[in-house]
């Protein structure tokens, strides 16, 4: 089992790439975000119990995923510190059926900025304003990679998604 994981700022393109990624590979893709829309549709967002439950449905899907020998592609917004513990126990977890293999998108900011705006991020209820985003930022350490594990990091501001997705295939050998 391999799983790929994608992580990085809000408007980063991690879902676009991941889009063309599993087109490339054939890899299964768990958007961070269905874990986000099923447990708002109970729970009000941001809450304690919020966070436990998607945490909690996050893990499990990638522990049954690695089980079974199904390779997945996942999407994530890491801020330093805050989700360190989260990442060592998927690398814990994956590592006596498999492999991690981390990738770090990101962008400047006011390339951040210009994509947030997008009008299909609000509708999948995603960040899209310049005023969260920036707000994000402020609160949490968004523009590290994952210091206890080494990441391919690539800027995606002038990069073609397919293009990304090819480079990450290359990386880390991943084939269909």
């Amino acid at each position: 089992m391999k799983l790929v994981f994608i992580y990085g700022p809000s408007a980063s393109g991690k879902l676009t790439v991941a889009t063309e990624l599993a087109k490339l590979t054939g890899f299964n893709l768990f958007d961070n975000h269905i874990s986000i829309q099923f447990v708002r549709s109970n729970f009000e967002f941001g809450t304690k119990t919020f966070w436990r439950l998607t945490g909690k449905y996050r893990l499990e899907m990638l522990e049954e995923a690695a089980k079974e020998g199904i390779d997945v592609i996942f999407t994530f917004v890491y801020s330093r510190g805050e989700d360190d513990r989260f990442v060592k126990h998927v690398v814990r977890m994956i590592r006596s059926h498999g492999q991690v293999c981390f990738v770090r998108l990101y962008c400047e900011r006011k390339e951040l900025v210009r994509r947030v705006k997008a009008n299909q991020r609000r509708r999948m209820g995603k960040v899209s304003s310049e005023k969260i985003l920036i707000d994000l930022f402020r609160r949490h350490s968004l523009n590290s990679g994952i210091p206890f594990h080494s990441s391919l990091s690539i800027d995606t501001a002038n990069r073609n998604p397919g293009n990304v997705a090819r480079s990450i295939a290359r990386r880390y050998r991943l084939s269909s």
